[in-house]
């Protein structure tokens, strides 16, 4: 791998230099006069944001007439005609807007460098380097300690992310402020959410319990994404994709730019397909986006709707182990129409008021409609378990028949957010009142479609019915206070009270009827300390409470009810931002991250081997466990002529006094006795100790890009019992990604682009399960693994133009 690293090298590092020079300068608030650190600054397809000073450096810009564009939430964009013919300095103000967008309310939920938390900002740019159609967490594979995978293997469908660990249930994610986890399972689904990306303006990743926010609670991370802002200027975009496996990704998008100084519109449509590299595991997806804003002199109303449709053959049933060498595309479901089919519509209305130099205001009315099922077909069904009666024919009365069935979800999710800023005239206090109150209500039931023997009169019928109403309020309070130009503190404190009612049966025909209460106090607070410009230390400490899910009620009904989680978060870390220039003359842009993180949980819930009476997995709380790591990020850019970035994960990540069951089964499959294995310190499943990601990007000329991206995982158990025998395997793999932009006259770019997925033609899994059996008499555990094959060497081709 080192030598096709350094050929990589070695063929893209540029040959020569054009005659090009460096611009720089400093962004500042117009009046105060106060550094704007995180501005967005750029001439061409060149850009950077500025550091903890305000400073910026572009590098490489050809000589003559350029436009340098300024932009910062919260503030009016600036574009500046400068003439470069030698190295440049342009200092720049920027006046507050009198356009507020739906900042005010995300921002309130976001960390910055003065609330000592782990984050990672990722921008439109950087999301739009990724998205060549595959699912949303694809896109963020090279932020720290991230592991994704896909039920299909090439990204398109259901996919997978774990950040430290930690799966999407345990992950919050919110759309401009607004939560998208399921209110009943916790996880969210980008595969209802298709092409959400190309309408996301930028995203910021907090790694352990974060700030406070909306929605379910952060227990590993949160992901906060901000939709497209106020663009000022008319565009229109085509974007698509062909690859590997028949997979087509089809995007037009245009917006109106302001009109009237005051009118914003802008659209979507995306359509993916794909045929998955597991046998049969096709996608089908649409979505849409569009949103429309008045902006007023100091207040904006804006509406925000995006839509996702889903068809999906199912390969949930992974590759049986023995099957990988074999037939690694094996996939176990034959019926044509073995299907998940899921239609998810938001609707976001959101309303910010500027109050002065010092309040804002911005709050938000929301309500999210989804409505799906997935078919299955059945064999030898006892009619009894569909509330059907038995059929007769003649003398033969008949009890069990093949069948198709439907299992749906219909549900509302809907409610308000808000989040009242205030800011000290001179910067050096800032608080923040804001909060939510969510209402979820949902059915579940299922239907048979068909059956081989049933009566007329039982089709469509439904023969369970749940209902679930859940009440979720949220209020916290944060502050800032700055007690001079390098010492800060944060502080943060939420208040979170939920009400979840359960009604009716569920699929296994038994009575879920329960009502469940909770009440949250999650204190935060941190400090940073800027000891010299571009250099910061930070520490935090935060506390998280979260619900048990669904299943967790549902599965374990008739016993006592599972405990709430905690999580006790220590975060320390080191920053460093830095610009230099060699004796040549050369500039370097330069930066490392270094953070130390100890996720103390109390009372987890993991599976422990435990199974109901309908053989249902069972998920208890366990005392003990914890998470503990450091994680490295580096990034260094010459001339924007190469660029090569770093992250690493190093973790510990464990379970004390953990308690295994085996279940230990007779002649006729009925549990005869259970064997309980007892450890004193174990590894939580799905953890890799080590997690990195690497990216060397060049730019030969003006325009091109060709970069290696290289991702290793090492090996994770699939169960927390720290087996060999049930883990995945550690895996490396590269991708190599090359674009090309030029702008003609008669269009403001094309783009071609090409993703290589897999260069090096690597066969590993990513994901899995397991389960494990004895049986009487014989004192044999029998291991029977799962797993998800990822795609081997494939590729994306896109082609975009934008006008």
């Amino acid at each position: 791998m080192k030598h096709a690293l350094l050929l990589s090298f070695l063929i893209f590092c540029p040959l020569f230099v054009f005659a090009q020079f460096t611009v720089t300068g400093q962004i500042t608030e117009a009046g105060s006069q106060k550094p704007l650190v995180g501005a967005t600054v750029q001439i061409n397809q060149t850009g950077t944001i500025t550091n903890e000073q305000g400073y910026y450096e572009l590098n490489a810009i050809p000589s003559g007439k350029q436009v340098l564009q300024v932009s910062y939430v919260g503030y009016e964009a600036s574009k500046t005609e400068i003439t470069v013919n030698q190295n440049t300095t342009r200092n720049l103000t920027l006046n507050l807007s009198s356009i507020r967008a739906n900042e005010v309310v995300i921002q309130a939920t976001r960390a910055n460098d003065k609330t000592g938390t782990t984050f990672t900002n990722v921008s439109k740019e950087q999301i739009a380097a990724r998205n060549f159609g595959q699912d949303l967490p694809y896109l963020l594979e090279q932020t720290p300690s991230v592991v994704v995978n896909s039920d299909a293997g090439a990204g398109v469908g259901y996919t997978g992310i774990r950040i430290r660990g930690s799966d999407i249930t345990r992950i919050n994610v919110t759309v401009n402020g607004i939560p998208v986890n399921d209110a009943e399972s916790h996880g969210a689904f980008f595969v209802n959410m298709p092409d959400l990306a190309s309408s996301v303006q930028d995203m910021q990743v907090q790694r352990g319990v974060g700030t406070s926010t909306n929605g379910a609670g952060a227990f590993g991370a949160s992901i906060n994404m901000r939709t497209i802002g106020v663009n000022r200027e008319a565009y229109a975009e085509v974007n698509n994709t062909f690859g590997s496996y028949n997979t087509w990704k089809h995007t037009v998008a245009f917006g109106t730019g302001l009109i009237n100084n005051k009118f914003t519109v802008d659209g979507r449509l995306s359509r993916i397909s794909s045929d998955g590299y597991v046998d049969r595991a096709f996608s089908k997806l649409k979505s849409y986006y569009l949103a429309a804003g008045y902006n007023g002199k100091s207040g904006m109303l804006k509406f925000v709707t995006f839509s996702g449709q889903e068809q999906t053959y199912q390969a949930w049933n992974g590759v049986p182990e023995d099957s990988l060498k074999t037939n690694r595309r094996y996939n176990s479901l034959t019926y044509d129409n073995e299907t998940d089919n899921y239609q998810q519509d938001h609707y976001q209305l959101h309303y910010s008021k500027t109050f002065g130099p010092q309040f804002d205001f911005g709050g938000a009315f929301h309500l999210t409609r989804g409505k799906g099922y997935y078919e299955q077909y059945k064999t030898d069904q006892s009619l009894a378990n569909y509330n059907v009666p038995p059929v007769v024919l003649g003398d033969t009365t008949i009890t069990n028949t093949d069948l198709i069935r439907r299992k749906w979800l219909d549900n509302y999710f809907y409610g308000a957010t808000y989040a009242l800023n205030y800011r000290a005239p001179q910067s050096t206090f800032s608080a923040t009142l804001g909060g939510s109150w969510n209402r979820y209500d949902g059915d579940h039931y299922g239907e048979i479609i068909w059956a081989r023997y049933a009566s007329s009169s039982e089709i469509r019928q439904r023969y369970y019915q749940g209902d679930a109403l859940k009440t979720d309020f949220t209020v916290y309070g944060k502050v800032n206070y700055q007690a001079n130009e390098q010492l800060g503190f944060f502080g943060d404190v939420q208040y979170r009270t939920i009400t979840y009612d359960l009604k009716g049966t569920d699929d296994n025909q038994r009575n879920v009827t329960q009502q469940a209460d909770f009440q949250f106090l999650n204190p935060k607070a941190g400090v940073t300390y800027a000891f010299t410009p571009g250099q910061t230390i930070y520490a935090s400490y935060a506390v998280g409470n979260r619900e048990p899910v669904r299943s967790d009620f549902v599965d374990r009904k008739g016993a006592e009810q599972p405990k709430a989680e905690t999580m006790y978060n220590l975060e320390a870390g080191y920053r460093l931002r830095g610009n230099q220039t060699n004796s040549n003359g050369q500039p370097l842009t330069y930066s490392l991250d270094v953070n130390y993180f100890y996720m103390d949980y109390y009372n987890q819930l993991v599976l422990t081997g435990q199974l109901n009476d309908v053989g249902s997995a069972l998920r208890t709380n366990i005392k003990r466990s914890y998470r503990t790591g450091v994680e490295l990020a580096g990034l260094a850019n010459w001339r924007n002529v190469v660029e090569v970035s770093s992250t690493l994960t190093l973790s510990r990540n464990k379970i004390k006094n953990y308690a295994e069951t085996v279940y230990v089964y007779d002649a006729d499959y009925n549990v005869e006795n259970t064997v309980v294995n007892n450890y004193a310190e174990t590894d939580i499943s799905f953890s890799p100790n080590v997690v990195s990601a690497h990216k060397v990007e060049v730019q030969p000329v003006k325009g091109f890009k060709a970069a290696i991206l290289y991702k290793t995982v090492s090996k994770q158990y699939l169960d927390n019992t720290s087996s060999e025998e049930r883990k995945i395997n550690g895996y490396q793999v590269a991708d190599l990604r090359f674009r090309y932009v030029v702008q003609p006259t008669f269009m403001k770019e094309l783009e071609l682009a090409l993703l290589i997925n897999n260069v090096l033609n690597k066969k590993y899994e990513a994901n899995g399960y397991t389960f494990s059996e004895q049986y009487s008499g014989d004192p044999t555990r029998y291991d029977y693994n799962y797993y998800y094959p990822q795609a081997t060497r494939n590729f994306l081709l896109s082609v975009g133009v934008k006008f």
